[in-house]
């Protein structure tokens, strides 16, 4: 086995035992959880629903990759799209805060960002990656720059959101 192979069975080892933790967090918290996804394009809510039980915690994803998608389905203002950007810190937290309004759930996250290998600018270059996290109606955001092909990008971009999601959940008090 290669380095890279390692590297990314690591990474599966890790994201496996994260969700097991939001889904222990969850639980605890008596509520669900919704995924708004743009450029991982649904990783994070097939990460959630690869353990067996996650309809007892998990609501529903929301694969939003067009800026259209993210209007319809969360109800992000296209102006704030089209003043910000999609990949900004403003969308990344309306979609957050549209996932929860438009689901059964109390917690989501949300990611928007450049996956490459095209895609990037000056501005925003390729691995600028937004997370929002929204939980019991506090909205959180976070800007992540990470290095690596696309699949390494997307791979850190769920571990990422996933952490977040533990450490915002272990804040919450009962």
């Amino acid at each position: 086995m290669n380095t890279v192979d390692n590297l990314l069975l690591n990474q599966e080892l890790l994201r496996q035992s994260l969700c097991r933790l939001v889904a222990d967090l969850v639980l605890k918290n008596q509520c669900f959880l919704a995924t708004a996804e743009s450029c991982t394009g649904g990783l994070i809510a097939a990460a959630c629903t690869d353990l067996a039980g996650s309809s007892q915690w998990f609501d529903r994803g929301f694969v939003t990759y067009s800026n259209a998608a993210k209007t319809e389905m969360l109800g992000v203002d296209a102006a704030l799209i089209s003043q910000f950007g999609a990949v900004s810190e403003q969308v990344a937290a309306a979609m957050a805060q549209g996932a929860v309004r438009h689901s059964a759930a109390q917690v989501s996250v949300a990611v928007t960002g450049v996956a490459g290998p095209t895609g990037g600018s000056a501005e925003k270059p390729v691995g600028t990656v937004w997370i929002g996290w929204c939980v019991n109606g506090q909205t959180t955001t976070e800007l992540c720059h990470f290095d690596g092909d696309r699949t390494m990008v997307r791979a850190l971009t769920v571990q990422r959101a996933l952490q977040g999601l533990v450490e915002r959940l272990q804040s919450v008090k009962n």
